[in-house]
């Protein structure tokens, strides 16, 4: 019998949703993205083997309808408040020979103990074949000061996929020193409403780059109103700078 993706999600702690993008909609994110990726190692977390796109939004149109699929959406909506924000969003291409990342939980920098619901999810949207991340399945429910052993679950997800991870998931990226080309990988993460967002986007990308996206993601960007009065802008909804 096949479980459903929320199953999967409240049993494991991530699903991957395949075949999301077909080809020639990957080839052109790579075509559009691939300019944009900045010198290896100008982020102090990443490597010469590691580029990313700063500023997506500010830079490209290229992944705007990976913000609001509609397949990630309606898990989403289902896992987070009402009115959940974009918390960041990133473009990142790992090549060959990258030294593993450390396990990490996408959440922890959000200071409320576990056990406990995600307060966060990422989607992880697989542009190039070849990709690989090590998993802790179950590993969401796990307390505090718990932390993984043992090598954990390796998923290489296929190309045109996006992987969701709650984000109270133990996870990690495995060495690539086997791997035969870069891999690109577009990272969307997603928040509750009332928490702060990684990103800033309502002063990056702003207004003007705003208007041209769908008014369900400049509600995510944070031109929105979470209950009863959270961020309103001179007493009023933000959606009136848009009218």
């Amino acid at each position: 019998m096949t479980r459903s993706p929320m199953s999967l999600l409240h049993s494991d702690g991530y699903v991957v949703l395949p075949a999301l993008l077909p080809e020639a909609r990957r080839r052109h994110i790579r075509a559009e993205l691939t300019p944009l990726l900045g010198p290896a190692g100008r982020d102090p977390f990443q490597t010469r083997h590691t580029r990313q796109v700063f500023g997506v939004l500010h830079n490209t149109r290229a992944v705007d309808d990976l913000i609001d699929q509609p397949d990630v959406l309606a898990l989403l909506d289902r896992l987070l408040l009402p009115n959940f924000l974009l918390s960041q969003l990133e473009v990142v291409e790992v090549r060959p020979g990258a030294a593993a990342r450390h396990p990490r939980p996408d959440d922890e920098h959000y200071p409320v103990s576990r056990p406990r619901p995600a307060l966060s999810v990422a989607a992880l949207w697989t542009i190039d074949a070849g990709s690989a991340l090590t998993v802790w399945p179950g590993s969401h429910r796990w307390p505090d000061r718990r932390l993984p052993a043992g090598d954990g679950l390796t998923l290489t997800p296929p190309a045109g996929s996006c992987t969701v991870l709650l984000g109270t998931l133990w996870h990690a990226r495995p060495p690539t020193q086997t791997w035969a080309n870069p891999s690109l990988t577009v990272k969307a993460h997603y928040c509750e409403p009332w928490l702060r967002t990684r990103e800033a986007f309502t002063l990056s990308p702003g207004r003007d780059v705003a208007r041209q996206l769908s008014r369900r993601v400049r509600r995510m960007l944070g031109y929105s109103i979470h209950p009863p009065d959270t961020g309103l802008v001179d007493g009023m909804h933000p959606q009136r700078l848009f009218s």
